[in-house]
């Protein structure tokens, strides 16, 4: 099958089915990942849950965010 018409097979597809298949590509281009990565990520996530917690950082709002983003520097 050709690449023009898999695009135009996946016009029909749902927008659920169209993101599925999206994830699917995208994953398959991806590498072999380190064995620890997973492990990493879940770590630092629980430490920055537990910072926000227990009040020693505080959050940022996504409208403060795109404001900084916007202020030149």
């Amino acid at each position: 099958m050709r690449l023009e018409q898999v695009i135009q097979e996946t016009k029909g597809l749902s927008a659920n089915d169209r993101a599925l298949l999206a994830h699917w590509l995208i994953s398959s281009l991806e590498t072999q990942q380190d064995e620890g990565v997973d492990a990493a990520w879940l770590s630092l996530a629980e430490q920055r849950l537990d910072e926000l917690e227990t009040g020693k950082v505080q959050g940022v709002s996504w409208e403060e965010i795109k404001g900084q983003l916007k202020r030149p520097s």
